[in-house]
């Protein structure tokens, strides 16, 4: 059962993470956590630091009253360095992973209605990848997701990453990948984050972040405007608060340099990167960094806060929007083996 957590903050300049609650069942990394009906969904992830077993849990929090229970449905997939997408705010739909013996690519919905897993099938004509781990999947609609990544294990690696679009028909329980022609800079561990594009008419842009030493985001899509009808997430205090955080720092056309396994969440015009670890140096690698992206400006700027509380060091973790609220939870702690139990909320200090 979740507890209620002291008052207390982990703080940078300017911001910090607050605990509200804390339960064993949400200590868990390189998992999924979906919002969907008010309800934070966590999917599989590793228990603890050195095992390559991948737990088959389905976690649902929910917010509002600080509580986390198992659910109890059958078929939940082993899974982790998955991700997923809520669908027809009904289903959750996992993709790809490693489930402990092999990376996948295939789709596992859990129809919240009725709470039963099911395995969707593959259409004819579907051209999967050779299999996604620490991918990421993002939701342009009900019937389309963008998947991006590299493909395979760590042997059959490519140079480059690969697009694909995947489409679903939840009412047929079917899935088809298809793969665009362009390519990306061979990713694993990267973020995406779907941003609308300045200007009287905007887009969307669908940018990658991290998982290799670039620094720079790489444009993985791009939308004309109406393409996408997605209504995104209303946050107004928390934007409100963001644009007061970046008012304080000094922006910068450089982005992270080789961070992977972070968060990002997209609140309006930013995206908000938290913790990961870094390839550019051998040790201290796990971050505990607050990185801001803001489109506001053209060009975009960064911003970085960093964090002087080395317990707030995370790393296989997620963020979730809610209610105006940005939601920190799970990750492995500073000694990469160590999962959090703790669920923290974005705070200001200015």
């Amino acid at each position: 059962m979740a507890v209620a957590v002291p008052p207390g903050r982990a703080a940078g300049s300017g911001w910090a993470w607050r605990p509200v609650a804390r339960d064993a069942l949400l200590a868990r990394a390189f998992h999924s956590c979906t919002e969907l009906r008010g309800r934070f969904y966590l999917v599989g992830g590793l228990l603890a630091g050195g095992t390559r077993q991948p737990s088959s849990d389905t976690v649902v929090f929910d917010p509002a009253r600080g509580q986390a229970v198992r659910l109890g449905s059958r078929g939940s997939p082993p899974r982790s360095h998955h991700d997923a997408a809520p669908v027809g705010g009904r289903w959750l739909c996992v993709v790809g992973g490693w489930d402990g013996s092999r990376r996948l690519a295939t789709v596992t919905a859990l129809d919240t209605e009725r709470g039963v897993w099911e395995a969707w099938t593959a259409t004819p004509g579907d051209c999967p990848p050779a299999g996604l781990s620490s991918h990421t999947c993002t939701r342009i609609s009900d019937q389309e997701l963008q998947v991006a990544g590299r493909e395979g294990g760590i042997h059959t690696q490519r140079r480059y990453g690969s697009i694909y679009t995947l489409r679903l028909d939840p009412s047929a329980r079917t899935y088809c990948y298809k793969q665009e022609g362009c390519h990306i800079a061979s990713r694993s561990g990267h973020c995406a984050a779907l941003l609308q594009t300045p200007g009287p008419h905007p887009g969307h842009q669908l940018l990658l972040v991290g998982g290799c030493n670039l620094a720079e985001p790489e444009v993985a899509g791009h939308w004309s405007h109406g393409k996408i009808k997605e209504e995104p997430p209303v946050a107004p205090h928390l934007m409100e608060q963001l644009a007061r955080l970046v008012s304080s720092g000094q922006g910068s056309q450089k982005g992270p340099h080789g961070l992977r396994h972070h968060s990002c969440s997209v609140v309006g015009p930013f995206a908000v990167l938290f913790g990961g670890e870094t390839l550019t140096r051998a040790r201290d690698t796990i971050c505990n960094d607050l990185y801001i992206y803001d489109t506001r400006t053209s060009p975009p700027l960064w911003f970085h806060f960093p964090c002087a509380d080395r317990g707030m060091k995370r790393v296989g973790h997620r963020t979730c929007l809610w209610n105006d609220q940005l939601y920190l939870v799970g990750g492995f702690g500073e000694d990469g083996r160590t999962a959090s139990p703790q669920v923290c909320i974005l705070d200001f200090l200015i």
